[in-house]
């Protein structure tokens, strides 16, 4: 494919979004920017939840992780389900009751001002390291195809991607993205229903081999039950998947913020549990991608692998135009679902939970703050990006992705177990000294247990970090509610 006429694709793309953006965000208020004026659809945040979710991280990386792999990631999806029904019957009633804008505010409420800061905090370095994990993927593979042939530098694109983002969500934030969203994953399920028929006509596939095919490969083994030292035994996987869920989604303010838009606590319900539906079967549909992705690799002598595997064959192994265009489209989909919203999200975060807009300024001054810190945050975005083009190696992004949020999202976890199942007060101004020192703790624990006892605590690193952090709460407990 040409590269006039993939920027063609991306125009087209913009242009569109730009459209929705017209449609959706008249009136541009912060009650508009931060909440959708509560007037979402539960069905459209259930739909567009899903591309956020998938981002470009899954949309490249899990096909990329099947060779080495196998479907063990399938114990991680497994787990997710029952984390979303903590989020659905434990989380969104209480962030209903209070009526949260953000629900970090919970943590002020539960423990004082500190602690308050400290969670924002987390959630803020959580969110953009996270955004840039999934933008610098995309990006970089967009370059590749691209960008590098017009001799474009790397931090060009990534200028001009999150510049385009901004243009589309700078006027009415999660009023506009939740249609956005519903479009890219749209887009992205389109690109992935392509590539599996392309790709299951030219392995001579019918739809009634297609299933056979996929559970007799040597790659499709699914639970991993013998080695319980190894980061994919099946326990270690189903149990961090649901914590990664809880931490990801339940108390990440980016996913939530979706969730708070909508009418009633009811339908916030509604559009979690079809929500996780859609996702388990979309999460299985693409490790069955990477079966096909992988056998068509060798077949014909393609050397390509992990995050390179999917975007080599769609665009470079003569399977014809239009794949390659649904590919494009599709990479485009999630790199703008998943950071759009994290933009929109770092922006509340900050403005609501670091500056107190709301409770220091008048709703005019709100509106021009909001919108300077929704330009840092995009500056800060780009900065992150081109600061990973030299430090991340050859190992599958979402790999890195969930090992972070293990040490980042662990004191939010331990926060909020420490605030639901306990009844005791703590001593705020010391809640940031255990948050910090928890990661410290954990990292230095599965460092020590993988040299000296061959055991690796692999995504499981979440929940040691969110025990150290529960515990380091315990320790400077007072009186009791």
């Amino acid at each position: 494919m040409q590269p006039t006429t993939i920027l063609l694709l991306i125009a087209g793309y913009f242009i569109t979004l730009m459209l929705v953006s017209y449609f959706t965000g008249k009136g541009g208020s912060n009650d508009d920017f931060f909440k959708a004026s509560k007037q979402s659809p539960w069905y459209l945040v259930a739909f567009g939840m899903i591309g956020a979710s998938l981002s470009g991280v899954t949309f490249i990386s899990v096909p990329g992780w099947v060779e080495a792999s196998q479907f063990s990631y399938f114990q991680v999806v497994l787990g997710y389900t029952l984390g979303y029904a903590v989020i659905g019957l434990v989380l969104l009633p209480l962030y209903y009751k209070l009526n949260l804008t953000s629900i970090y505010a919970y943590l002020g409420g539960r423990f004082g001002i500190n602690s308050y800061k400290t969670g924002a905090s987390f959630f803020l370095l959580s969110r953009v390291v996270g955004a840039s994990f999934r933008l610098y993927l995309v990006a970089n593979v967009l370059q590749l195809l691209v960008f590098d042939s017009m001799n474009v530098p790397f931090w060009v694109t990534v200028t001009i991607t999150i510049l385009l983002i901004w243009l589309y969500t700078f006027k009415s934030g999660i009023k506009t993205i939740v249609w956005t969203d519903t479009l890219q994953t749209l887009f992205m399920l389109t690109a992935l229903g392509v590539a599996i028929y392309f790709l299951s006509s030219d392995l001579g596939l019918t739809p009634g081999s297609f299933f056979n095919f996929i559970a007799e490969s040597d790659m499709s083994q699914m639970f991993f039950f013998e080695d319980w030292k190894s980061k994919d035994f099946f326990f270690k996987q189903f149990i961090s998947g649901a914590f990664i869920a809880i931490v990801m989604t339940g108390l990440d303010q980016d996913m939530m913020q979706k969730n708070l838009t909508c009418r009633t606590l009811k339908d916030a319900q509604k559009n979690m549990f079809w929500f996780t539906i859609v996702l388990t079967i979309v999460n299985l549909i693409f490790l069955a991608l990477g079966v096909l992705l992988t056998v068509y690799a060798r077949n014909n002598g393609i050397e390509a692998s992990k995050d390179d595997l999917f975007p080599f064959i769609a665009t470079q192994s003569g399977l014809g135009f239009g794949i390659a265009i649904c590919f494009i489209l599709g990479l485009i989909a999630a790199a703008y679902s998943s950071a759009d919203s994290a933009l929109t999200a770092l922006t509340t975060s900050f403005s609501i939970d670091i500056l107190e807009i709301e409770k220091k300024y008048t709703a005019a001054k709100q509106i021009v703050i909001r919108k300077r810190i929704h330009i840092a945050a995009s500056l800060l975005i780009i900065l992150v990006i081109i600061g990973f083009k030299y430090i991340i190696a050859d190992e599958s992004v979402i790999a890195k992705l969930f090992v972070f949020a293990g040490y980042t999202y662990g004191p939010l976890l331990g926060l909020y177990a420490f605030g639901l199942f306990t009844k005791w007060n703590v001593k705020d101004k010391i809640v940031p000294l255990v948050c910090v020192a928890a990661p410290i703790l954990a990292y230095t624990i599965s460092e020590l247990t993988l040299k000296y006892l061959d055991f690796e605590f692999g995504f499981f690193i979440l929940i040691l970090n969110g025990l150290l952090t529960f515990l380091g709460l315990v320790s400077i407990r007072t009186q009791k509610n």
